[in-house]
């Protein structure tokens, strides 16, 4: 399950990795990765706020 969000041209994703943990990733426009989490979280309250903490300004649904 994947939610995504658009936000100054950047789509950002929270999404479950294989291991079943929490991850954020943030594509530019262009389709290229322009930062990612570097850990899992095992709640998505806590991989939302650190996506926060790098930028993110939307709502993931």
């Amino acid at each position: 399950m994947t939610e995504t969000c658009i936000a100054d041209g950047d789509t950002w994703a929270i999404y479950k990795d294989t291991a079943a943990y929490w991850r954020w990733r943030r594509t530019a426009s262009n389709g290229r990765i322009v930062g990612a989490s570097s850990e899992g979280y095992t709640n998505k309250s806590d991989c939302v706020s650190n996506a926060r903490r790098n930028g993110m300004t939307c709502t993931p649904r």
